[in-house]
């Protein structure tokens, strides 16, 4: 029988000695560990739903895919993904309870397919969780500066704001993990609040249509940008599969994490699908693709100044920006884990998988994320050629882009999961137990599956032109990172059998030596 306690998971072999004075530590050291117990239930769905950024969702995400991919039926998009991600994560939310470890994607894709296959999951999940990243850094200067010129008069380049905005994420990253969720928290309350605002404004005073429901009819899904508007989609879902991460950091992860994963989901499916309902309401299913594309970014902020008046849409931009500060804080902290957890396992240098004696949080992984950061967000300031004001570098390119290559990073990682937990229980002779979760999981693979395949296809439209190189280098990132890590893995395997073995394992790892190094 698999017992999800960290002394024994399951594995054959893979036993501690727990219990009384003598019980093995789970870990080599205080630094080589993330402090357990700093966060529960509320701050890690917090945490988890600060990622999503539930009002840069609607007033950035939603409005650039009506925008840019033409699609009217966003909403069903929600609805589908919704009940996609709901199946995903019956057999993920399973894994955690067995599996605690803060490379979550990589550790239960090492424990299901191997060692080599978790290698290269490893690098595709800070690859892609790093470029969501990027991409928010642009439109979190593109607004700032938006706000300043309107405001106090300042004309200042998106990029400084953008820069000023990494290293400030990079401080707060480095802090104890609860004082994060506070933050985080506060910022999301007072976003849904606002959004909930603006969703009654649209539906008491809609547009020349009326309460229209064509936006769920299945004919509004087609359209060149489809596959595009999905990827959109996945990265407006970003976030609930991050709970696995904090694992290692809660005090009862085998209920926690999926009761975290599950609120997540059906949060970000309901609450989506009817806010961007509601936007088209707000237009007219007929005219909210024009409308996009006339108002761009500053749409959701004209909608509402008309029905709330102009100081409710001026602050409802400040914490649109705040929202965005918040998503780009919980990212640097996924990504700051993974570098850690990676660096503790021997996929990164051994510095990275250690901890800062004063808050338990990794700090040298933050620092590295930091400064990737600060370079990518240089290289889009130094080839930017536009006036001041312009949104083509800050949204249409570096938010657009690194959002999607991020989702589509999150979509194959997804996929390769659901696999992996199918892999998992079958070989540990748990297949007709878990039957009904292994099931969800095969048809979570399979949808996601089809909206990768949809998604590589237009990815053309997102860069509004056909046959462009970017059509397939953007998604090529992804591709890439995964071929590194695959041969990084075989080298390990090949050079360092040990520490192949150890991929996925995490402080179980640590606890089998020391359970090796007792005398019988």
């Amino acid at each position: 029988m698999l017992t999800s306690s960290t002394g024994n998971t399951g594995d054959p072999g893979r036993t501690g000695r727990p219990g009384g004075p003598g019980e093995i530590s789970t870990f080599k050291g205080q630094e080589r560990a993330l402090r357990a117990g700093r966060i529960g239930t509320p701050g890690l769905l917090l945490s988890v739903l600060a990622a999503s950024a539930p009002l840069m969702v609607v007033a950035g995400v939603m409005v650039t895919t009506y925008q840019v991919m033409g699609i009217v039926g966003q909403p069903l998009l929600f609805v589908i993904l919704g009940v996609v991600m709901t199946l995903f994560s019956v057999g993920y939310a399973e894994m955690s309870r067995h599996v605690h470890n803060a490379g979550a994607f990589y550790a239960y894709i090492a424990r299901g397919l191997g060692g080599t296959v978790g290698a290269g999951a490893s690098f595709v999940a800070l690859a892609a969780y790093s470029a969501l990243q990027f991409g928010i850094y642009g439109i979190f200067g593109f607004e700032v500066s938006g706000l300043l010129g309107k405001h106090l008069g300042v004309s200042v380049a998106w990029w400084v704001p953008a820069l000023l905005g990494v290293l400030v994420i990079g401080v707060l990253g480095a802090l104890k993990i609860d004082l994060n969720a506070k933050v985080l928290g506060v910022l999301l309350a007072v976003e849904v609040v606002l959004i909930v605002v603006v969703d009654i404004a649209f539906a008491a005073r809609p547009g020349p249509q009326g309460l229209s429901l064509h936006a769920f009819d299945p004919a509004t899904l087609g359209g060149a940008g489809l596959g595009t508007a999905l990827c959109f989609a996945v990265a407006a879902f970003v976030g609930f599969e991050q709970a696995p991460v904090y694992a290692e950091e809660t005090s009862r992860p085998q209920t926690v994490v999926a009761r975290v994963m599950f609120l997540a989901v059906g949060f970000v499916a309901v609450f989506f699908a009817l806010s961007s309902w509601l936007i088209g309401v707000a237009t007219g299913p007929d005219h909210v693709v024009a409308t996009a594309g006339k108002e761009g970014p500053n749409l959701i902020f004209a909608l509402a100044g008309t029905r709330l008046g102009g100081t409710f849409a001026d602050i409802l931009h400040v914490f649109f920006v705040t929202g965005i500060f918040a998503s780009m804080l919980s990212f640097h902290n996924v990504v700051a884990r993974y570098a850690f957890a990676m660096g503790r396992e021997g996929l990164l240098p051994a510095p990275l998988g250690r901890t800062a004696k004063s808050s338990g949080a990794p700090a040298l992984g933050s620092l590295l994320q930091s400064v990737v950061s600060f370079a990518v967000v240089g290289v889009f300031a130094l080839t930017d050629r536009t006036p001041a004001g312009d949104p083509t570098t800050p949204v249409l390119k570096l938010f657009t882009w690194g959002g999607n290559v991020g989702a589509l990073g999150v979509i194959v990682l997804m996929a390769t999961a659901s696999v992996a937990v199918i892999a998992f229980f079958v070989r540990r002779g748990a297949g007709r137990a878990q039957a009904g979760r292994l099931l969800a999981a095969g048809l979570a693979a399979l949808g996601l599956l089809t909206v990768l395949v949809y998604a590589v296809k237009d990815f053309d439209v997102l860069v509004s032109a056909e046959g462009s190189a970017l059509g397939w280098v953007l998604p090529g990132v992804i591709g890439l990172a995964a071929v590194v890590g695959l041969v990084h893995g075989r080298v390990l395997r090949a050079r360092r059998p040990g520490t192949h073995a150890r991929i996925g394992l995490g402080n179980e790892s640590f606890q089998l030596e020391k359970a090796a190094s007792v005398p019988s």
